[in-house]
């Protein structure tokens, strides 16, 4: 006889089914686990083993066999402990051998019988309602499955004996409650940045649209601190977006205690970080930076000091929204529709834009135009915003902290992502509720400028040597610039300033 509980096996975000066969026959003593196991899952023998042991149970002295079905789909992780012991203890009778058919199961077995965290509740939550099933998983992760449905059954013992004894009818396990991560709400604010009026309004407008920005400026301007403070004046997750995040950091296994947030991702990898780390990769492709600042910001100080390889790699991303990570045996996709806000020095000296200053290498124009060529042309085509930050004076820092802060500007960010959010609602667009996410063609419809705007844009274009892609980037901040004025029609004046942030495009120095 073959007992059959239900698991998943994780493909990005995606959670396929999994059948854990479990058959307990006359033979040699053996315990095998077949259907593509990886050393994680092998290693789940000795686990199982130690773990009914210490629960009162012994397996039998017979030949166990466990088939992670479908044979061909490669099973990674820890989190198949407990369907396979689960299977084992209604083999051999020590559970209801119907009890487990209407369950999806996932957790990892400690050697006392102890029941673990592990990553991917929530898209596993969301699949077994979607079949119909309850879903057992750790008690750590229980608040985090109660967030899938209020109609789908979840357990979420701490041991095998507690999960044994609710079958049994001796203990009654209550559903877990949603819970909500506690953040902290003394976000750094825009008060605390003296100056720098220029930098404090490009990030606005990033923000209220979700588009890319690079601060350029010597070393102590300010750029980081900037770039900090975005967190302040984002709105907060959409409960889609809550969604998707949530699902991300579930199968990266960052939701700590099963407890989820509305706050946007906030993701600063140091310089050093390989391509593998921003993009995702490694031996079981984990999701990487863009994927955990999916609907979030992914802000790169130092730019020019990551690998070019590595920032070549974000190129695809941007412009897709999502990065897809194929090795030879799988091909895994996750969302990556992040606002990519980046700071960079002009040289690696730092000074040499400053009057005066005279670089000891190798003349300014030289110095700069070398540290610059780190970055290639095709990803700086896709920000859209570029912004130089000079150095604060004293004369800035004495001067009392300026009236207007974060939530000033939080509410007009709001305000503009609401329109924007219900102008693409109406098309009925999914998944786009931000200028810089919206299509190409779509973007002329909705940012076709008055008279006098089209012949700004037109003699521009010749002058610039726009690209296709930064004619397009230029109407979708002027769309936003039109947002934030709250006008229906993008006009001259909301093209002028987009194309001042796109000139600086043209500003590398050339290599003598």
């Amino acid at each position: 006889m073959v007992t059959r509980v239900a698991t998943v096996a994780f493909e990005g975000i995606e959670a396929r089914a999994v059948d854990v066969q479990v058959q307990i026959a006359s033979g040699n003593v053996a315990f095998m686990v077949v259907g593509l196991p990886d050393k994680a899952v092998a290693e789940s023998r000795e686990r199982v083993r130690s773990a009914l042991i210490a629960s009162g149970l012994a397996l039998p002295a017979k030949r166990i066999t466990v088939n992670l079905a479908p044979a061909d789909l490669p099973k990674e992780g820890s989190h198949y402990d407990l369907p396979i012991a689960l299977g084992i203890m209604a083999a051999m009778g020590a559970l209801p051998a119907d009890a487990l058919e209407s369950f999806t199961v996932l957790g990892e077995l400690a050697l006392d019988g102890s029941i673990s965290a592990v990553a991917g509740v929530l898209p596993a939550a969301i699949a077994a309602n979607a079949r119909g099933h309850g879903l057992i998983c750790p008690a750590a992760c229980g608040p985090e499955a109660a967030w899938a449905s209020e109609g789908v059954e979840v357990l979420a013992p701490r041991s095998l004996i507690q999960l044994s004894n609710h079958f049994k009818g001796v203990q009654v396990m209550a559903r877990p409650e949603p819970a909500v991560a506690t953040v902290d709400d003394t976000l750094p604010d825009l008060k605390d940045i003296k100056g720098q009026e220029s930098a404090k309004r490009a990030l606005e407008i990033a923000a209220a649209g979700g588009h890319n920005l690079l601060m350029n400026g010597p070393p102590g301007a300010g750029k980081s601190m900037l770039a900090q403070r975005l967190p302040s004046i984002l709105p907060p997750l959409s409960p889609r977006e809550l969604l998707e995040v949530s699902m991300i950091q579930s199968v990266a296994g960052t939701l700590a205690n099963g407890a989820l947030s509305n706050r946007r991702p906030f993701r600063a990898p140091h310089h050093s970080a390989s391509m593998a780390a921003l993009v995702g990769g490694g031996l079981n492709a984990r999701p990487g930076e863009v994927s955990l600042a999916h609907c979030g910001v992914l802000f790169l100080d130092e730019l020019p000091e990551f690998q070019p390889q590595a920032l070549d790699s974000l190129r695809q991303p941007l412009e897709a929204g999502e990065v897809v990570i194929a090795r030879a045996n799988h091909r895994v996709t996750y969302p990556a529709r992040f606002q990519l806000v980046a700071a960079m020095n002009p040289c690696r000296c730092g000074q040499a834009t400053e009057p005066g200053f005279a670089c000891r290498r190798q003349p300014n124009e030289r110095c700069i135009a070398q540290y610059q060529a780190r970055l290639s042309g095709p990803l700086l085509d896709r920000i859209d915003l570029m912004i130089e930050v000079p150095a604060v004076t004293a004369a800035d820092l004495i001067l009392p902290p300026p009236a207007e802060g974060s939530a000033e500007v939080a509410a007009r960010v709001a305000a503009a992502r609401a329109r924007q959010a219900k102008r693409y609602a109406v098309l009925g667009i999914e998944g786009i509720s931000t200028n810089a996410a919206c299509p190409a063609p779509l973007i002329e419809e909705m940012a076709r400028p008055d008279p006098e705007g089209t012949a700004l844009l037109r003699e521009a274009a010749d002058a610039m040597r726009l690209t296709a892609r930064g004619f397009h980037r230029v109407l979708k901040v002027a769309r936003t610039l039109a947002d934030l004025d709250g006008e229906d029609r993008v006009r001259r004046r909301h093209l002028a300033e987009a194309l001042s942030y796109r000139s600086h495009t043209d500003r590398r120095p050339i290599l003598a």
